[in-house]
């Protein structure tokens, strides 16, 4: 059993994320194509198919795919699409929006910035990228996970209007329940 697994059991009654939510209500063009980035077992890629989205669902774990498709309703499984790859070898077609629920972290941070650019560069003019990436004092900084501080966030947002930015800091627990300190910058930004 893979540590995934655990936190799959732990979060199987999860809805989706306010950032995709909040970006959600901001758009008022009809759905196009959106790309749920670590989409996991699909929180997020089932309100995007039920609100009409074509989804491509991308995530590192067959399991996690495997379980998104039988979550998925038969009348909704012509507009998905999945594919297992990595962060660092994904290939990003041109979208809409770009979902990345707490899984940008994990990107290898000397892959990140090559991530960054394809999301930007794939994300058309007034489309959305929604998510969260960690900041420097986060728990998990040393762990090899992606973080960000102000400068390279600033510069990370350069080619996008900001909707929203929430940055949060707080003890609490991972899905699993491990002891963790939080520091997150929660996202919702418009491609120029």
């Amino acid at each position: 059993m893979s540590h995934w697994t655990s936190y799959y059991t732990a979060t199987a009654a999860g809805g989706p994320r306010e950032t995709l939510l909040q970006a959600l209500s901001l758009r008022a063009n009809p759905p196009g194509l959106a790309l749920d980035l670590g989409c996991g077992i699909g929180h997020d890629t089932l309100v995007l198919l039920e609100r009409g989205w074509q989804v491509l669902a991308v995530d590192a774990e067959a399991e996690a795919l495997s379980t998104l498709r039988e979550r998925t309703p038969a009348r909704l499984q012509t507009r998905l699409e999945t594919h297992q790859a990595r962060f660092e070898t994904v290939e990003i077609p041109p979208c809409e929006l770009v979902n990345s629920s707490f899984a940008l972290p994990f990107c290898a941070p000397e892959r990140f910035p090559l991530l960054w650019t394809a999301i930007t560069a794939a994300v058309r003019p007034g489309g959305l990228f929604c998510g969260q990436l960690f900041g420097e004092r986060d728990s998990w900084a040393s762990k090899g996970v992606t973080v960000v501080d102000a400068a390279a966030l600033q510069q990370l947002l350069r080619d996008w209007d900001v909707l929203l930015h929430r940055e949060e800091q707080e003890d609490g627990h991972t899905a699993v329940g491990r002891p963790k300190h939080w520091h997150i910058h929660h996202l919702v930004l418009q491609r120029r």
